[in-house]
């Protein structure tokens, strides 16, 4: 197993405690159940703040970006695989497990590298393959601003406001 540095530590560490900072309300349907927890790759922090200390099984990108997202969701209680659902697929296979168990999972709709905002198969696969819904994650947001990156990640301001709707993405029938 490898062990982030001692750089990615220390920032992972800052991140945690800045995403403990939110405010989170979560608004459910009343059915609200274990799934895949599907979220747009902007909104990443947020649905990372949402689910922690859930034990909600992640899958992150094996990228450097990967690296220090995976090392900040381990210290919020997640369970992370790394990979992708065309790189590291026996990892995917760990997350479809978790599903089958009964436990949540978690990814990026739009995947790794976009583009933003266009579902990839993985998600929709995992949420057949185990017979659990696939929600999505659509959070709204108080004070934040975004990045001038692929995906115009959000970025919430510490101690903010965030109201996390959950809706059904597809259903399994």
């Amino acid at each position: 197993m490898d062990f982030p540095s001692l750089k990615v530590r220390i920032a992972s560490k800052i991140v945690e405690l800045w995403l403990r900072s939110l405010r989170i309300k979560l608004h459910a349907p009343s059915d609200f159940g274990p799934g895949v927890l599907g979220l747009w790759h902007q909104d990443v922090l947020a649905s990372v703040a949402t689910f922690k200390d859930k034990n909600v099984h992640i899958l992150i990108s094996e990228s450097k970006d990967g690296e220090f997202l995976a090392a900040t969701a381990q210290r919020l209680g997640f369970r992370v695989a790394r990979g992708s659902d065309t790189h590291g697929s026996i990892n995917v296979r760990h997350v479809l497990d978790s599903l089958k168990k009964g436990d949540f999972a978690g990814m990026a709709l739009d995947g790794p590298r976009g583009p933003a905002m266009e579902a990839k198969p993985g998600s929709i696969w995992l949420s057949k393959s185990s017979n659990r819904p696939l929600w999505l994650l659509s959070p709204r947001y108080g004070l934040h601003f975004r990045l001038k990156s692929w995906d115009k990640m959000i970025i919430p301001l510490p101690l903010t406001s965030i109201d996390m709707r959950i809706n059904y993405f597809c259903e399994n029938k």
